[in-house]
Parts: C-alpha cells; sequence; structure tokens
C-alpha cells in the first residue's frame, strides 16, 4: 500500500510538473473556416494575446470543410493534453450535428469548454431599392405572399439561415431560403437585388448600411446596437423570440487538465479586455463575453436544445 501511494504521489508530481511547464511545445488552434473570416480573426488575437502571455508558439490551423466539421471532428480526435484548441463559431458546437448523422463529433461530449470570446447579433438587411422600409413591411407581404421572398444565406445551416427559419417560425410567415457556398456570394447578389433580404452578421452589414446600399429593418440583439442606434430590435417590435446572436468560442478536446483551462480562461479575458482589441472589437459591432468555462457549458447546452428544435421544426438537413 505504502508503494502504491508513493508512486500515485510521484506520479501525481510528474504530471502537476508538466502542466506548470505547458507550453513546451507549439500549441495548434485549430480554425474549422478559411483565412479572413469572423472566427479566423478572433483566432489570431487570441493566439497573439497567448504567445505574449505563456510564451511558446500558438499557431492558427485553418481547417475548412463541411460547414465547420472537419475542423470540429479533427480536433475532437486530438489528445487532451493542452496542444490543441479549437476556435469555432457556433456552428459546429450547437448546429452541424443536428444536420447530418456523418458529423464525425458529438460537441455535448468530446469538447471541454473554455470561452465564448465575443457574441454578435444578425441584421435583417435588403437591398436600398427594396420596396420594404420596415419589419412589418416584410412580414405583410409574406403573409400576402407566401413562400415567394427570396433570402440568402452563406449555406445551409448557417447563423443567417436558421435566423430566417426562426424568424418564419416566429411570425408565421413562410420565404424562400437561398443557400450560397459562402457569405460573400450571398452579399454579391444581395447588393445586386438579385434576392430580396437576408440576415446577415452585423460587422459585414455595417459598411454597405454605411455606404447606403443596404437598408437595415431590424437587429436581433436583445438591445440595440451603439454601432445602429436607429435600427430596432426584434423584442422591441414584439418578436422576443428572435434574438439570435452569432458568437466566437474556444474549447478543447475532452480532458483537458483543470490547470490549463483555468490558465487558458483567464488569458481569454485578458485578450478580449485589452485596450488594444476591445474598442476595435466593439467598432466591428461585436460584443465581449469572455465568460467562464462553467457558463460557456450551460450557454452551450442551452443553444444545442434551441437550434435541435429550430431545425427539426423546419425539417431541415445539410443536403
Amino acid at each position: 500500500m505504502m508503494k502504491k501511494a508513493l508512486v500515485s504521489l510521484l506520479l501525481g508530481v510528474t504530471m502537476a510538473a508538466a502542466h506548470a511547464a505547458w507550453p513546451e511545445k507549439p500549441v495548434t488552434m485549430i480554425v474549422p473556416f478559411p483565412p479572413g473570416g469572423s472566427t479566423d480573426n478572433i483566432a489570431r488575437i487570441l493566439s497573439a494575446k497567448f504567445q505574449q502571455t505563456f510564451g511558446g508558439s500558438f499557431v492558427v490551423d485553418n481547417r475548412p470543410g463541411a460547414a465547420g466539421m472537419i475542423g470540429a471532428a479533427a480536433a475532437k480526435r486530438a489528445p487532451a493534453d493542452g496542444y490543441t484548441l479549437f476556435v469555432s463559431s457556433l456552428g459546429p458546437f450547437v448546429i452541424g450535428p443536428h444536420l447530418t448523422k456523418t458529423a464525425g463529433y458529438d460537441p455535448t461530449k468530446d469538447f471541454d469548454y473554455i470561452s465564448v470570446a465575443v457574441q454578435a447579433p444578425n441584421v435583417l438587411a435588403v437591398p436600398a431599392s427594396s420596396p420594404h422600409k420596415s419589419l412589418q413591411d416584410v412580414i405583410n407581404y409574406e403573409k400576402a405572399n407566401p413562400n415567394k421572398m427570396t433570402f440568402a444565406s452563406a449555406g445551409n445551416g448557417t447563423s443567417d439561415h436558421l435566423t430566417a427559419e426562426l424568424f418564419w417560425q416566429q411570425t408565421n410567415t413562410t420565404g424562400v431560403h437561398v443557400p450560397y457556398k459562402g457569405g460573400a456570394p450571398a452579399l454579391n447578389d444581395l447588393l445586386g437585388s438579385q434576392v430580396d433580404a437576408t440576415f446577415m452578421n452585423i460587422n459585414t452589414a455595417v459598411p454597405h448600411l454605411k455606404a447606403g446600399k443596404l437598408r437595415a429593418l431590424a437587429i436581433t440583439s436583445s438591445k440595440r446596437s451603439p454601432i445602429l442606434p436607429d435600427v430596432p430590435t426584434m423584442e422591441e417590435l414584439g418578436y422576443k423570440g428572435v434574438t439570435v446572436y452569432s458568437w466566437q468560442a474556444i474549447a478543447a478536446p475532452k480532458g483537458l487538465p483543470a490547470d490549463i483551462k483555468a490558465k487558458l480562461h483567464s488569458a481569454v479575458v485578458a485578450a478580449m479586455n485589452d485596450p488594444a482589441n476591445k474598442p476595435k472589437l466593439l467598432e466591428l459591432g461585436f460584443e465581449v463575453v469572455a465568460n467562464t468555462p462553467e457558463q460557456f457549458t450551460a450557454f452551450q447546452a442551452s443553444e444545442f436544445a434551441r437550434w435541435k428544435k429550430v431545425i427539426q421544426t423546419g425539417n431541415i438537413t445539410a443536403d
């Protein structure tokens, strides 16, 4: 018994020492989308802060495909030793697995959740030439013309797609979903009035709204955005069920050592509130969240259940 106790003690001391020395080699930060998007930008802000805080090397590894599920599955398969992290938007965490039976991972079991870094609402936008001047105009038109008004999205199961589905469910209206292979072509066709509307992320919408090319009819945040103060929220217009945020967060393969998780959480909070970062994020429409692992875990469960219901009600698949 004494020998076993001594071995256990020595093993514990050895593991603690190993964690204390982390990171002793490069840390891979998997991003399941191409470079240049919101998630990639947040990952690079975090990477820079982590390197400054911990030393060592934190390398952003973009692995796009299957709406983020390829990168998520790769992160799940990695060792839970603190040398692989996963930075993603909400899709792979709470949407993707509801759309297909071949996701390759289970977000309720395969990750340790560290923190939601930021969140941002969506904006219901139409071309500047659109006859629709208000949310009520859209609702009236859709009720008079079922399944006629077109809504663009970056693809099946994306935040803009599911926000439109939720909008239809909450307002008892119907429209036509037009999926594109990414946000850029969807935006181009909206600007060219090839489609009627979209629920786009605020940071994508703002430049085109300010340039007068698009018109914002409503925003999906719980309160008005300081960068779009004249745009009413869905809630104040009477539709509380359409409060939606896109978000970016960081997780790790299940089994992340508690001390490393605590260090990473503190660094996320520092990165998001850094005076060099926070004002820029706010200018883009992001709201800093930087919540705790426990809060993120509870939030993931809530969002997972919410979008499951929307997807099942709308009979939505990834095909």
